[in-house]
């Protein structure tokens, strides 16, 4: 289960790297346009969560605090959850990654909330819907130029 569990951040690696380290590279925005990115490490979930279903039924359709920390100390749930984590934290980056580039947020802005939402994905999130929105009142405040109208 270890090395499961180390495959879903080695899935999603290469694509962080290109947000980050190459965010303006022409291929990095054809290959994070895809939402596929995200599909190998849902797929190693579904490996990890198929032979569980059992397992795993009660636990979403009736959650509780207790019996999600008795289901924690499996190695196979923890790696499920880890998963689970990072497939959609790389599309919370993903979405990240080309609102920034519709908006204009300059990489050195986006960069950093990129690294926020690999450690702390919730927290990047708010963080970019606040530059979101304030990148989106400056652009509307801009006057606009009147030989650039179709």
């Amino acid at each position: 289960m270890s090395f499961l569990f180390q495959l879903s951040f080695y899935l999603a690696a290469p694509f962080w790297a290109l947000m980050i380290v190459a965010p303006r590279w022409s291929w990095t925005a054809r290959v994070i346009g895809s939402p596929l990115i995200a599909a190998p490490v849902a797929l190693l979930y579904l490996v990890i969560a198929v032979p569980r279903l059992a397992d795993l039924l009660p636990l979403v359709t009736g959650p509780t605090l207790s019996g999600l920390q008795s289901a924690m100390a499996d190695g196979g749930a923890a790696t499920l959850v880890w998963a689970h984590i990072i497939a959609f934290d790389l599309f919370m980056g993903r979405w990240i990654y080309l609102e920034s580039s519709r908006l204009g947020v300059h990489p050195l802005v986006t960069v950093p909330i990129l690294i926020v939402t690999i450690l702390f994905a919730p927290i990047g999130f708010l963080v970019f819907l606040i530059v979101r929105a304030a990148r989106k009142s400056t652009r509307e405040r801009l006057p606009v130029d009147v030989g650039s109208r179709p």
